[in-house]
């Protein structure tokens, strides 16, 4: 019997994304362990619902089919033209230090991600290059990464590898969403971090809150217009790097967030920015974010994980033990062992198991409990969303190759 399919349109879908946020608010107000551990509204609201959908697909009652790529997307752009706006000058001088430290913390942890895979997977019987999609290509690559190199795998004789690749995805998706909040606030409050603690620029969380005070309907219009021109401005951008640079993959929420430090750049230099307009840049893009993750975990295909077998489950288990003890122990120690460390180290967490949206979600949430880490939101997309994406897939193909020379 062939299930009934039901498309849900583009706003429809939008419209169950904020239901979804609605549902995660009540029950982190009702469930207290939920915002303890700092599990973001739209992971907990979005799963619940794709748990519903999960259990109608299965039970052959019926699918549903959500035309979202276009609005996630927008949302997603928009969040990184918000995370450029926030790069002050003193942020990008204090955080080029950590760019270089972090990208290769994100190369080391990707590498031994398909080590492990390799290793666990060909000692349990199975195909080596089916194996490795439980490594760092659905990882930290997530969905993308997942839909990139798996067929590039079954060409090369893993058979199977598309499928495995995108249900471990889905895997770390929901894993990272998971155990980012509770990792950083563990880390936050066993080493006292959240004590006194000052930004990048020095500012307090007093003095957060006496800006936020100053947010008003005019500056809220200037927010969303400035973030608007700096999303065009980062496609222009994307388009010319496409022209200028053919073989070198840029993604266009990277220069997204490129049109954003270079408007909040046009802005201090014209003097016409200050706190509250900043502030209210951040609040636009906090909304852009929530909606994003919401919409990606309400479309999920949590049934694709019903197929993960025995040695797949296993090394997905050990990759999720591998992030926790790396990111606590390293990322955390090698980042500075402050706030911002902290912060950084459940981003890489995020981004390690279930791609850059993941870190932004768990960070967030962490961030709301306690205090903003402006240099966190600088450093973890930019390494994430663009530095990893090479290093990666660089990573990935020496691994395809030792995989293809093992059969």
């Amino acid at each position: 019997m062939e299930i009934t399919t039901i498309e849900i349109g583009m706003f429809q879908t939008l419209a169950i994304a904020i239901l979804a946020i609605y549902l995660g608010e009540f029950l982190r107000k009702k469930i207290p362990a939920i915002k303890k551990y700092c599990i973001p509204a739209a992971v907990v609201g979005g799963t619940i619902f794709s748990i519903v959908t999960c259990i109608l697909y299965v039970t052959n009652v019926v699918a549903f089919s959500f035309d979202y790529s276009t609005m996630n997307t927008f949302f997603y752009n928009v969040f990184f033209a918000a995370s450029g706006c926030a790069a002050s000058m003193a942020l990008l001088k204090k955080g080029g230090k950590l760019v270089v430290i972090f990208s290769v913390l994100a190369a080391v942890l990707a590498a031994l991600q398909n080590a492990l895979a390799l290793g666990v997977g060909t000692a349990m019987g199975m195909n080596p290059l089916v194996a490795l999609m439980a490594g760092s290509t659905p990882l930290t690559g997530g969905h993308g990464n997942a839909a990139s190199f798996g067929p590039i795998a079954e060409s090369m004789g893993g058979t199977g590898a598309v499928e495995v690749a995108v249900a471990a995805a889905t895997f770390g998706l929901i894993a990272g969403c998971m155990i980012g909040g509770p990792m950083g606030r563990r880390l936050i409050r066993k080493n006292q971090l959240d004590k006194n603690y000052k930004g990048a620029d020095g500012e307090s969380l007093e003095e957060v809150s006496s800006v936020k005070a100053f947010v008003s309907s005019e500056r809220a219009f200037k927010a969303i217009y400035i973030l608007l021109l700096a999303c065009g401005l980062g496609q222009t951008l994307f388009k010319i790097a496409k022209i200028l640079l053919p073989s070198v993959n840029l993604p266009i929420h990277v220069m997204c967030m490129l049109g954003g430090i270079i408007a909040r750049m046009i802005l201090d230099g014209t003097k016409k920015g200050d706190d509250a307009l900043y502030e209210t840049i951040d609040i636009v893009g906090e909304i852009s974010l929530a909606i994003f993750v919401s919409l990606s975990i309400i479309t999920m295909k949590l049934w694709q994980l019903a197929e993960l077998a025995l040695p797949l489950i296993t090394i997905l288990v050990l990759q999720l033990l591998l992030i926790y003890f790396f990111c606590t122990f390293i990322t955390y120690r090698a980042c500075g062992k402050n706030y911002d460390a902290a912060i950084i180290a459940t981003g890489h967490s995020g981004f390690g198991l279930g791609a850059v949206p993941v870190s932004m979600a768990t960070m967030t949430a962490v961030c709301n409990e306690y205090h903003y880490s402006k240099l966190a939101f600088f450093v973890v997309p930019l390494i994430g969303g663009f530095i990893s994406n090479l290093t990666n897939a660089t990573i990935i193909t020496t691994f395809l190759n030792i995989a293809q020379g093992m059969l």
